[in-house]
């Protein structure tokens, strides 16, 4: 029984990056302040991106620094974000980030595009694995 949790984390963990990576590459085509090179690329980007932004809220999170909730919480959850998109953008060869602005609006970008395409996952009936990666 154990080994069949351990597929359905798995299992789970690759759809969350494949739904992360489209959301990726989506904002990438539409030139929202990143691009990526491929699907591909977006796909370990979105790995890259998790792991960077949980490395950045601990670090956080060791100094003290509490996000928040609220229209301050969002403003710096914005900003961690954008500096999470721009370290990524430095390891990633298949990403690049246009500046600090480009981040910010490819933050903003990728939220709305998650939003969207888990709506329409949970409309199909997926949504309860998409409902995870939001």
């Amino acid at each position: 029984m154990a080994g069949a949790g351990l597929v359905a984390i798995l299992i789970g963990v690759i759809v969350i990056g494949l739904v992360n990576g489209l959301v990726i590459y989506i904002v990438g085509k539409l030139n929202l302040g990143l691009s990526v090179s491929s699907f591909g690329a977006a796909f370990v980007a979105s790995f890259v991106i998790a792991i960077v932004s949980a490395i950045v809220t601990w670090v956080l999170g060791l100094l003290g620094i509490n996000i928040g909730n609220g229209i301050l919480g969002s403003i710096v959850s914005l900003i961690v974000a954008a500096i999470v998109l721009l370290i990524s953008g430095s390891i990633l060869p298949g990403l690049s980030v246009n500046g600090f602005g480009g981040a910010l609006v490819a933050a903003i970008a990728i939220a709305v595009v998650s939003f969207l395409v888990n709506l329409v996952l949970i409309a199909i009936g997926v949504g309860a694995v998409a409902a995870v990666a939001a």
